[in-house]
């Protein structure tokens, strides 16, 4: 059965999205500590316009964090379909990761979002 591509965000408004998001449920990431609490991701526009992004989560009281940039996937497009890189180790920047980061709502005063990518996992 085909499955329908997932409706995403036109014209989101960047420089009203950076800030600190919370995390309030998601499922369980690979690159997450299942015991992770408090997570949270901080945005900053970057001068090219790419966005920086710190990743954080706290196990066992001690606070664990990934930096990566992100931009969007197709720059001619008005849908919000970022790609997010990030470095594996974050301490030895050799090994890219690049994952798909889709806003597929944000509310009007950008105060909560639904994210995902297009494999739904």
């Amino acid at each position: 059965m085909a499955t329908k591509e997932m409706q995403v965000v036109k014209g989101l408004d960047i420089e009203k999205y950076m800030g600190r998001w919370y995390e309030i449920a998601s499922f369980p990431s690979r690159f997450q500590p299942k015991s992770g609490v408090d997570t949270r991701a901080t945005y900053t526009l970057n001068p090219d316009g790419t966005v920086h992004v710190l990743n954080e989560t706290w196990t066992d009281g001690k606070r664990g964090y990934i930096e990566g940039t992100a931009y969007k996937a197709d720059s001619n497009s008005d849908e919000a379909k970022l790609k997010v890189k990030f470095y594996v180790p974050p301490f030895l920047p050799i090994i890219p990761i690049t994952g798909d980061y889709w806003v597929l709502y944000v509310d009007a005063d950008y105060q909560y979002a639904v994210v995902g990518q297009p494999s739904r996992n």
